[in-house]
């Protein structure tokens, strides 16, 4: 596909989405309630197309963590549903004012929020971002260009039908969603690179993906990527404490982003409470690395790297030079390394005693999630409905003009 091409389809995008944007809450609420009903009365036909993304990616010998993403199951589907109702329950954020006040030279200003107009998703082997993306930006009035990998492509084609059939049946244009063909990876980057062709390009996958977006696009790009996440186990360390965290947070599903790839332990425990949280990773069949350059890896997998540390503030440095500002965790019973972890840790969300594979929008509170920003500009944590709108200050004059 050419540039021109792909920039008219965006351009179809952008002129779609308008009239969403432009919708009320229950209009676009209508869409989401619509698509959730789409996709539990297609189930079998969603998950036919995913079992052959499942047996295609089996036979090339993907991991189990990664088949486990791709896979679709019927509970899981339900998951997908429910969570698009979710989004539909909550409020607007279309038109919030983030300010309304007089200025002393009379003009009115009120500071509200609106849709960023064309946001574009890419992602990896995880069928149900298809579905959050799809229906964040829509409640948000955005046109969304979904860009899947090749390992999903029947899964994603099919779950895109059902958002165009949501948004027509309520007498939306089905240009406002674009599936992307995710084996034209030239013209992808052709487009990522054209300036003003996109409003938002949100990555959501490992750091290779965070890469090759920062390294070819010249709009914006708000980083949702790679997880490389700690659990820091402290002297004061509750043993069974310990263990139920690090084993949730490794293994409860090690394919995900917010999955623990470093077990820290204070050095004062290396005697006693190392063995024992080791000894109960390899029971629950994770392997155990102890070099170095495992430190660095996002594993995805029951893998994880495992090394002591003198006390709170070496795990604090070995964290901030290792992590990926994702997702980290202490397990202590001392509020004071508690409060010095929080306070130094460099990361989107901190955790004391409790396990990383709480960072997720729909336990947020957000209903879905387009991904976990690891960004500092505009947005950090979950990328729910307030991180895909911008503002717009509209001032009200009575024939003013500047002296």
């Amino acid at each position: 596909m050419s540039t021109v091409a792909d920039l008219n389809h965006v351009h179809r995008v952008r002129r779609a989405a308008r009239p969403l944007g432009a919708a009320t809450r229950a209009q676009r609420d209508a869409v989401l309630t619509s698509l959730a009903k789409e996709l539990r009365r297609d189930v079998a036909e969603i998950l036919s197309a995913n079992a052959d993304d499942v047996e295609h990616a089996r036979d090339r010998g993907i991991s189990d963590a990664l088949l486990d993403r791709l896979t679709l199951t019927d509970e899981r589907l339900e998951d997908i549903a429910f969570a698009v109702e979710s989004v539909a329950t909550l409020d607007d954020p279309l038109g919030e004012e983030l300010e309304n006040r007089t200025l002393d030279n009379g003009l009115h200003l009120r500071k509200v929020r609106v849709p960023f107009g064309v946001v574009c998703v890419v992602f990896e082997s995880r069928p149900n971002v298809t579905i959050d993306a799809a229906a964040i930006a829509l409640k948000t009035g955005n046109g969304i260009v979904l860009r899947g990998s090749s390992q999903a492509v029947h899964t994603n084609r099919a779950l895109v039908e059902r958002v165009e059939r949501a948004l027509e049946r309520h007498g939306f244009s089905r240009d406002a969603v674009w599936n992307f063909p995710p084996e034209d990876r030239d013209a992808f980057r052709e487009l990522i690179a054209t300036e003003g062709s996109l409003d938002l390009v949100i990555p959501r996958g490992g750091e290779g993906l965070k890469k090759f977006l920062l390294e070819h696009a010249r709009v914006p790009v708000l980083a949702a990527a790679g997880g490389n996440c700690h659990v820091f186990v402290d002297e004061s360390a509750e043993r069974d404490m310990a263990r139920d965290v690090v084993l949730n947070a490794k293994t409860h599903r090690p394919g995900v982003c917010n999955a623990a790839e470093t077990l820290l332990v204070h050095e004062a425990r290396a005697h006693d409470l190392m063995p024992y949280l080791v000894a109960h990773l390899e029971n629950a069949g994770v392997k155990v690395r102890t070099d170095e350059a495992a430190f660095d890896i996002e594993f995805l997998d029951m893998e994880i790297a495992v090394g002591t540390v003198k006390n709170v503030e070496e795990a604090i440095a070995h964290i901030n030079a290792h992590g990926t500002l994702h997702s980290e965790a202490i397990v202590t019973s001392d509020q004071a390394s508690a409060d010095a972890f929080v306070a130094g840790v460099d990361a989107a969300a901190v955790y004391v005693n409790a396990s990383t594979r709480f960072t997720d929008g729909g336990v947020y509170g957000y209903g879905a999630e387009v991904g976990i920003s690891t960004n500092k500009l505009h947005a950090r944590g979950p990328i729910g409905l307030r991180e895909l709108t911008t503002t717009k200050f509209i001032v009200v004059g009575d024939g003013h003009i500047r002296a």
